[in-house]
């Protein structure tokens, strides 16, 4: 199957739009179009190939807009559909292409099919498109089976008849208010091609493909033990590569791109997905949660190379996005990981040393070969926002028992102006609250202030736009423990330094761009990086 025209998504460097907090037009506290339109030229000159935003159709927003109601509508919340085909067409004229956020796994409960699927009798063909079973025990007391929702509890609701008599039970492995698809049904394949081709029609450039290995269910929706080395009975089916397939020929039609989001800890069942006539390239997540360790870093980035070198498809790197505690926190911590239980309510960071650290890990991200993303304000080194209980919407708090703090410190609105909230952003009281001391992390604040983290990344972007597209193997080249070091052949070393002691630059003709300042010595302290012209 042919790749896209000129490839552009093998190196590109993305950006992650979450609409609802990025920027606000109309005044009433959410982010919407009209204020990502109003901010296109920031992010132009941010120097960003792509646009990735995420969901923003018609829907209740019990998990912020992955509970999807209607594919072909834009919430009013954000705007309307002839709005999002001008700010497509607005974003082409700046250079900067347009993924949607697609999410075939489940839609809302308030979706027509569901409604449907609800007031027909059991045993109906509108229950054929979800996942109805009778519950288990002698009145159907107990959900069919014991999986687990990916937000905690049962991942399994039970529906009420018409006579308000308890009836079939529903499968969510996220929120009760996201039923799971049968993807076994033809209606259900069907339709969301007919999606794909919706989107592609209206500018997009591509999809980014939300729970992607999650779609297929084993019919019998059997009990499983892992570890007992059962066949898991939903996530990676060998069935789902017959479904990319056919999006592929879609995609292919229409010159676009498709990006999956795929959490698989084997890297071989990983790369099946991007052989040359499925997806284009997939998120690495194995990255993203890896700690501030210099081995393991290596590790992952040899893994990842090696992966996809097997089925010709480029990398992707990734330090954060909308489900993930912010970089500036994450790696002030002493566990640099990512793991739920370590972002629980109270748990200490050094913002000084994440922002250090974060400043270093943007430079390696931008400097591997393959394709980045970015997740908004992340180029701002905003850290992880402490919400009030009482604030947060996030479904994880909730389903936790409150012991997890949930997605949402990560979601508070971007700080775009000025000395105190709503920052610029726009109305007063924005949907959740953004901290008191963010002032000198505003964007105006930072275009202000050549060393700030803004600074970094635009100088950054406009350097790894100048090397050669998708070109650039990487070689390892000699360091001490603790230090990783690159060169990639079109010109460019990359040295990070994590140990203790600082590091001997090697020989090179010119410093391009540093993540902090050397020492007296001309040497590269702990938890920095450069990049060097060799």
């Amino acid at each position: 199957m042919p790749h896209t025209t000129d490839a552009w998504w093998r190196s590109a460097a993305i950006y992650q739009v979450y609409v609802r907090s990025f920027a606000d037009g109309n005044g009433d506290g959410t982010g919407d179009l009209a204020g990502v339109r109003a901010r296109l030229p920031y992010l132009a000159e941010l120097g960003v190939d792509a646009l990735w935003f995420t969901p923003w159709y018609v829907s209740p927003l019990a998990d912020g807009g992955y509970d999807v109601a209607d594919y072909r509508a834009i919430d009013p919340a954000f705007g309307t559909l002839a709005e999002a085909e001008k700010l497509i067409a607005e974003a082409r004229d700046l250079g900067l292409r347009t993924i949607v956020d697609i999410v075939p796994n489940h839609v809302s409960a308030a979706h027509p099919w569901f409604r449907a699927a609800l007031a027909a009798p059991e045993g109906s063909p509108e229950r054929e498109l979800f996942h109805f079973r009778p519950g288990r025990g002698p009145d159907g007391a107990r959900p069919p089976n014991g999986w687990r929702s990916e937000f905690g509890g049962p991942a399994w609701t039970r529906s009420t008849r018409a006579d308000g008599t308890p009836g079939e039970w529903y499968l969510h492995l996220f929120a009760p208010g996201q039923p799971d698809l049968n993807w076994a049904h033809p209606q259900v394949r069907s339709e969301h091609e007919e999606i794909l081709r919706f989107w592609f029609e209206r500018g997009a450039a591509g999809v980014r493909i939300d729970s992607a290995a999650l779609l297929a269910k084993d019919p019998a929706l059997p009990d499983f033990d892992p570890g007992r080395g059962d066949a898991h009975p939903y996530v990676d089916r060998d069935e789902l590569h017959g479904i990319y397939r056919s999006w592929r020929a879609v995609a292919d039609a229409h010159d676009a791109v498709l990006i999956g989001e795929l959490w698989l800890p084997d890297v071989e069942r990983f790369a099946r997905y991007l052989r040359p006539d499925e997806l284009h390239t997939a998120f690495n997540f194995d990255f993203l949660a890896c700690p501030w360790e210099p081995e393991r870093l290596r590790a992952s980035i040899e893994g990842t190379l090696a992966s996809h070198a097997g089925v010709g498809a480029p990398a992707t790197w990734v330090l954060a996005n909308h489900d993930i505690t912010r970089t500036v926190t994450r790696y002030g911590r002493a566990e640099t990981g990512f793991s739920f239980a370590a972002k629980r309510f109270g748990t200490p960071t050094d913002p000084a040393l994440g922002t250090r650290r974060a400043r270093a890990a943007a430079l390696l991200s931008l400097a591997l070969p393959g394709s980045v993303y970015l997740y908004q304000g992340e180029e701002l080194g905003l850290p992880e926002a402490e919400v009030a209980r009482e604030r947060i919407v996030d479904p994880m708090h909730a389903r936790s028992g409150g012991v997890d703090p949930g997605r949402d410190g990560c979601r508070v609105p971007l700080p775009w102006s000025g000395e105190a909230p709503p920052y610029g952003f726009g109305g007063a009281d924005t949907w959740l609250p953004q901290p008191e001391d963010w002032a000198d992390r505003t964007a105006e604040a930072q275009q202000r202030d050549p060393g700030s983290m803004l600074a970094l990344y635009r100088t950054a972007l406009r350097l790894r736009r100048a090397w050669p597209p998708g070109a650039g193997d990487l070689t390892w080249l000699p360091s001490p423990d603790g230090a990783l070091v690159f060169a990639r052949d079109h010109g460019v070393l990359c040295a990070v330094n994590l140990a203790a002691e600082p590091l001997e630059l090697p020989d090179h003709r010119s410093l391009l761009l540093g993540s902090g300042p050397l020492d007296e010595e001309g040497r590269l302290p702990r938890d920095t990086a450069v990049w060097l012209r060799v």
